[in-house]
């Protein structure tokens, strides 16, 4: 019974951070949208710059879901980064996206999410 409280109890950790990580990812992409409209950015950087946003909100979340865990932050950041990726992913496959960049984006925006997740874990 005491382990399924404490996977419960991980679950929703998870899911904090994971809704965090979203907020924070709305929030920046705003932002984005804003100075493309005020300073007409060019495709390349705003290219860079949802990038960025992604290892930014990896980061923060991998950082949150490390400070919830206390134990094997790293992991459990790595895992955050991860599941942010499978849910971009799902939910752009589902709006006909498909893989828009290529293989090769698709790749490199997984090991981006993933690394941006277990370095914020590393650091919490």
């Amino acid at each position: 019974m005491e382990k399924r409280k404490a996977y419960q109890d991980s679950v929703i950790r998870m899911i904090k951070s994971l809704l965090a990580s979203y907020i924070i990812t709305g929030a920046l992409l705003l932002i984005l949208a804003l100075l493309l409209y005020k300073l007409q950015l060019s495709e390349s950087a705003v290219n860079m710059g949802i990038t960025a946003i992604y290892v930014i909100a990896c980061f923060l979340g991998g950082f949150l879901e490390g400070k919830m865990m206390k134990t094997r932050k790293f992991l459990w950041g790595g895992v955050s980064g991860l599941l942010y990726f499978v849910i971009l992913a799902v939910i752009s496959l589902a709006a006909g996206q498909g893989l828009s960049g290529g293989t090769s984006h698709f790749i490199t925006t997984l090991i981006l999410c993933t690394a941006g997740g277990t370095l914020g874990g590393m650091v919490s």
